[in-house]
């Protein structure tokens, strides 16, 4: 008997050998997948026997930007629905987006003042002619904003990097003394400047540290439909250079960053070509911030290289973007995937440029536009409220939006949507401090695929296939590959551990 068990242990022995010398080759992979089909950041087996139509090569060794991180915005809309849910529902959206189990967001963004997801309008310096904001106080902030922002760095165990825009300044500071429209008066350069100091000290008071700012949302303006302020490219560079960063340096905050611009990409050249004009203009900005309004199709990727070009070492970050005009589906995946959803360009791009603004699947535009960009050295990306009502609100300008979170208060229902997921695959398994790295493009622009190298190694690739069709791709990593399938309608991460 123990010759038979000594013969079988050797003929166990033998055939793991060749098992092992025949995967020798292979590469190791995890694979979460999202799709239409009904996968939420799923673990799958995708590996195929089939014909390849894709052929994919990494290139680690070719690094290109470093990743900044993903996430989203605290709004005061989102934090008040937190409020009226149960603890229960409350935590369990907080554990959803902040904690490693969870999507681990890392960069987020909130506003100064009231936005249009704010529940009125507001400032923190509501006294006029208070040219040294005796009277600021961030008080609006203290029932919805900063319990929401610290119940997320209680959950978070990484931590994250914590940004915020104004919408406008206090319309006494203005030259149309209105919320909506107008410019800075140059007479309140130096008390708007001090107006940023004075909020990061505001929030450190609260145990909150602002990483950074950006000057301004949407510098052109919104077609003056909620709070907005004006600046023209050089304005903008002129007060930032003069004014915010000397003030911010001089109080102590230089270590904050400051990020222009921060509208839609059509409109890049200009002002990084203002930003980054010489030496001097360029001092105290560390990057630019994008949206991607100008349409929700188009990556425009000519843009994006040219901002990199013109500053190859400032960040560039997507510092906003949401399916915008439309009222979210309810406790319907199949919408988030299906081609019905417009945007706000649907109702009033002129007719020549209506091609920029189709009936997009709000996945699609996420997917897509998230590798478009990771692949156009973008190195952040930030979506917006994180949570809505069913109607895509509250929004005092009833400005509805879809959000990757759905909420019914009165109910206390919630619904994570296909968009959560779908930020997911690339919050949770691309961190900060990743490298992107080179790759062969696939031919099929529907196929889209992008990679980053991980602090600890590890390499996240994601893949997104927009077309119904299923497909099989090889993957290449040095010597070693892999044939995985991808369903139709599909988004994929492909975690590939450290060697």
């Amino acid at each position: 008997m123990k010759h038979v068990k000594i013969s079988s242990l050797l003929i166990l022995i033998t055939t793991l050998m060749a098992c092992t010398t025949e995967t020798d080759n292979t590469l190791k992979v995890e694979v979460f997948e999202t799709s239409a089909s009904g996968n939420n950041l799923t673990p799958v087996n995708t590996v195929s026997q089939a014909a390849a139509t894709e052929q994919i090569t990494l290139y680690p060794e070719k690094e290109l930007q470093t990743i900044t991180g993903f996430g989203g915005a605290f709004t005061e809309s989102s934090a008040y629905l937190l409020n009226r849910l149960s603890k229960k529902n409350r935590d369990t959206i907080i554990q959803a987006y902040f904690s490693k189990e969870g999507a681990n967001y890392s960069l987020t963004r909130t506003h100064m003042n009231s936005c249009d997801f704010s529940l009125s309008q507001y400032s923190y310096s509501p006294v006029e002619d208070d040219m040294e904001l005796e009277h600021f106080s961030v008080k609006e902030d203290k029932d919805d904003l900063i319990p929401m922002i610290k119940d997320a760095m209680a959950a978070s165990e990484d931590g994250f990097k914590l940004f915020a825009s104004p919408w406008t300044a206090s319309p006494w500071m203005k030259d149309n003394n209105e919320w909506v429209g107008g410019k800075l008066l140059p007479k309140y350069y130096d008390t708007w400047a001090l107006f940023f100091s004075k909020y990061v000290d505001a929030y450190k008071a609260e145990g909150i540290d602002i990483w950074g700012f950006t000057v301004e949302n949407e510098p052109h303006g919104n077609g003056n439909n909620w709070e907005s302020m004006h600046y023209t490219p050089d304005e903008m560079t002129n007060f930032v250079q003069n004014h915010l960063g000397p003030k911010l340096e001089a109080d102590g905050h230089g270590d904050k960053i400051i990020l222009g611009y921060d509208q839609n990409r059509a409109g890049l050249k200009e002002w990084v070509d203002s930003m980054y004009a010489t030496e001097e203009t360029s001092k105290y900005f560390d990057g630019t911030a994008i949206h991607w309004y100008e349409s929700t199709f188009e990556v425009f990727p000519e843009e994006l290289q040219y901002a990199h070009n013109k500053a190859p070492n400032k960040l560039l970050i997507e510092t906003e973007g949401c399916v915008d005009s439309e009222v979210p589906a309810w406790k319907d995946d199949l919408w988030y995937w299906s081609k019905e959803a417009t945007d706000w360009g649907w109702d009033w791009a002129a007719e020549e440029e209506k091609y920029l603004h189709p009936k997009y699947a709000p996945v699609n535009r996420y997917a897509r536009d998230i590798i478009g960009c990771l692949n156009n050295w973008v190195d952040g990306w930030v979506d917006w409220n994180m949570v809505l009502d069913k109607q895509g609100g509250p929004n005092w300008f009833k400005n509805w939006c879809a959000a990757p979170v759905i909420v019914d208060p009165d109910a206390d229902e919630v619904y994570f949507t296909p968009l959560f997921y779908t930020m997911a695959h690339f919050s949770k398994y691309i961190r900060p401090g990743a490298k992107v790295i080179a790759l062969d493009q696939p031919k099929d622009k529907k196929f889209i695929i992008t990679a980053a190298k991980n602090p600890d190694g590890s390499i996240a690739v994601v893949v997104f296939n927009e077309e119904p069709v299923a497909r099989d791709f090889t993957l290449t990593l040095q010597e070693k590959t892999i044939t995985l399938h991808i369903e139709g309608q599909a988004l994929q991460t492909i975690m590939i551990p450290s060697s």
